[in-house]
């Protein structure tokens, strides 16, 4: 009897939070997975962890060419790619005493321009085979402005709108886009806030919402969804009642 293959997923930020807990969870259910970020140490970690399944290819998302050669030496290695989870990214608040363009300018390279990148380095072979799935982690604060979030939230809004527009050529070459909208989450990056961190939701119930989105293939995957359904409400209303809403929401 021909055994079945193992499919083969390709995370970029897995060293650590959703990226990571995602990778432990395709390898356990028979994944291959290869994870990327720029920590060796981290991924080796990630690696250990999953005792299997789990191969470590480090490098920066904001460099095109070594995501090009990362793509082509894990097809070489492991198989061609079913799956790639483009989920690497910075977060970090903006107040007017510390307004740098380079913060933007960083943000902008890691959270925008390091998925096109991903986007660029698996879309001929996906092409060519008619068929893979590219997973988008962008965020509820992509839906609206809000305080300090100015650096973060545009790249955010900038990937939403790429998941969308890509939507219609992709299916035409049978290739499936998602985009991940997360609210609050348990993770290494919300440990350190110090704003209000509503329905703030735990890392293993946001992994298994996101492994449920994408192998049900849907194009917007939301949690926790209560959250994220009000926020939505939220894109809908005028400024004039939006800014007031917010300030009161926020404490801005």
């Amino acid at each position: 009897m021909q055994t079945k293959l193992a499919r083969i997923a390709w995370i970029t930020g897995g060293g650590s939070g959703i990226g990571q807990a995602l990778t432990l969870k395709l390898a356990r259910e028979g994944w291959k997975v290869a994870v990327s970020g720029r920590r060796p140490e981290a991924l080796q970690e990630t690696a250990r962890l999953a005792a299997g399944n789990v191969y470590a290819y480090p490098l920066d998302v904001s460099d095109l060419e070594a995501m090009r050669q990362t793509a082509a030496r894990i097809e070489s290695e492991l198989g061609p790619l079913d799956l790639v989870v483009l989920n690497a990214g910075m977060g970090q608040f903006v107040k007017l005493d510390n307004l740098r363009a380079e913060t933007f300018a960083a943000h902008m390279r890691v959270n925008y321009l390091g998925v096109v990148n991903g986007i660029d380095a698996v879309l001929a072979a996906f092409r060519r085979r008619h068929a893979g799935h590219i997973v988008i982690v962008a965020s509820v604060a992509g839906y609206r402005g809000v305080p300090r979030a100015a650096a973060y939230g545009p790249t955010k809004a900038a990937l939403i709108n790429l998941a969308e527009s890509l939507r219609f050529d992709l299916e035409r070459e049978g290739i499936r886009i998602s985009v991940c909208n997360p609210g609050f989450v348990e993770t290494p990056m919300t440990a350190g806030n110090r704003v209000p961190m509503p329905f703030l939701m735990n890392l293993q119930a946001a992994t298994e919402a996101l492994y449920r989105g994408i192998m049900k293939q849907k194009f917007e995957i939301i949690f926790p969804r209560r959250f994220v359904l009000l926020l939505k409400l939220f894109r809908c209303l005028p400024y004039a009642l939006y800014f007031p809403v917010i300030r009161k929401f926020t404490g801005r």
